[in-house]
């Protein structure tokens, strides 16, 4: 579907946050979208709606009780159509992504050997380096796929010399939180298992950019998180029900022994859970009234995963478009350097986040002037500190995070560009 199709105005009426402004009356502009997006109308209802009709804790006859065992099923039936799981026993909610792979990562060194060895990469968010690097406690040896700092895409050609009979894991991001790569993560897959590792994937900035499928990405892990694409602070953990059934989870001794209840620990955000159900069900809705005409373009898809990967290309299409934008001004700016892929024909490989720099001032200086006008920004790492120590970065304060999401505007690009040039 050509972007010009799309209707920002009326998505733009699902998010109360849209309607904000500062305390000079300017309206509030969100381009950290990268850090978390805004929530629909829909989400709060939602959460509400559980915490004054449903609350109540798992598994008992009464009816809030009941309710609540409904709400939970809900979110785990959602969350597995919008990562094309088959079977929601496949996914585990908690905390966050961080927790989940933490908690993955000390359950699966339990099977592994000192001198068994994980390949991480460079260009990842540290969430999925840090829960890797703990176990060379236990004798680990870690690998660092590297990166290029020209245009920050992953170098595929160490990857073959990394991998050898020892290696039992291979961590990736889906794409990368600070500069913008996709990785090619069903290339890494196909090499990986080849070589009889597993995968692990950080999808958690690629999963509002992106369709995302385990079953065509083949990984054996996936983790991202619900309040990256409008809904609240949920992380998901996706595994192959196999292997969540074989590993040892930590867990107390009476909660379920089998996936997806052996991996959450204790009780869930119940509210959260909810909201991340009505998170889908926007997406959904959006796929159907504005993407009815892409039909023939996801055959053996149905019902809400057709919706949901209807959505997805919409929002691909107009997040694109609107990314160019950007990239056309920030080029016009004396001084400033866009990190990342650059090449308009390249759009494909990267999603519409900008790691940006401007001579003569500093990431933060940039991100406080943007506030000033009501525009929100981040500055620094962004906890993807070895993608900003490769890239020479860390005692220059890091670089200026512009995120592009679906109900960002044409205007509010241009606003910014303004600021900015200024």
């Amino acid at each position: 579907m050509p972007a010009s199709s799309y209707n920002p105005a009326l998505i733009r009426t699902h998010f109360p946050a849209l309607q904000e402004a500062d305390g000079r009356g300017q309206p509030l502009i969100f381009f950290d979208g990268p850090g978390g997006t805004q929530v629909t109308q829909s989400v709060i209802e939602a959460m509400s709606d559980y915490l004054s009709r449903r609350n109540a804790n798992t598994h008992a006859a009464f009816l809030t009780s009941r309710r609540t065992d409904e709400t939970l099923a809900a979110a785990h039936e959602a969350l597995a159509d919008f990562l094309n799981a088959p079977s929601p026993d496949e996914i585990v909610f908690g905390p966050n992504m961080t927790t989940l792979t933490f908690a993955l990562s000390r359950a699966l060194a339990r099977t592994w050997h000192a001198g068994d060895e994980v390949i991480v990469t460079r260009l990842d968010h540290d969430a999925n380096i840090a829960p890797w690097l703990a176990l060379q406690e236990q004798g680990i040896v870690i690998r660092w796929l590297d990166f290029d700092p020209g245009d920050c895409t992953l170098q595929m050609k160490q990857l073959p010399d990394l991998l050898n009979e020892r290696t039992r894991l291979v961590a990736v991001g889906g794409a990368s939180n600070a500069v913008g790569t996709i990785n090619p993560v069903a290339e890494i897959v196909r090499q990986a298992h080849a070589a009889g590792a597993l995968v692990f994937v950080d999808a958690v900035h690629l999963a509002p950019h992106a369709a995302i499928d385990v079953q065509a990405l083949d990984c054996d892990f996936l983790a991202c998180s619900v309040y990256k694409f409008y809904g609240p602070h949920v992380g998901v953990l996706w595994g192959r029900y196999e292997l969540l059934e074989q590993i040892p989870a930590y867990k107390v001794r009476p909660s379920d022994p089998h996936p997806p209840g052996k991996w959450m620990t204790g009780t869930q955000n119940h509210e959260g859970l909810a909201g991340a159900t009505a998170a889908i069900d926007y997406l959904a809705w959006l796929g159907t009234t504005q993407g009815a005409d892409m039909a023939a373009s996801f055959p053996g898809f149905s019902g809400r995963r057709l919706a949901l990967k209807r959505a997805m290309a919409v929002i691909v299409a107009y997040e694109q478009a609107l990314f160019a934008r950007l990239l056309s001004g920030l080029r016009e700016i004396p001084g400033a350097r866009v990190y990342g892929i650059s090449d308009p024909a390249r759009m494909v490989e990267r999603t519409p986040t900008a790691a940006v720099r401007i001579a003569g001032t500093s990431p933060d200086e940039l991100s406080q002037r943007l506030a000033a006008h009501g525009i929100a920004t981040y500055a620094g790492h962004f906890y993807a500190v070895s993608v900003i120590e490769r890239l020479g970065l860390s005692d220059k304060g890091g670089v200026l995070r512009i995120g592009i999401s679906h109900y960002n505007t044409a205007a509010e690009v241009d606003q910014l560009l303004a600021i900015l040039a200024d």
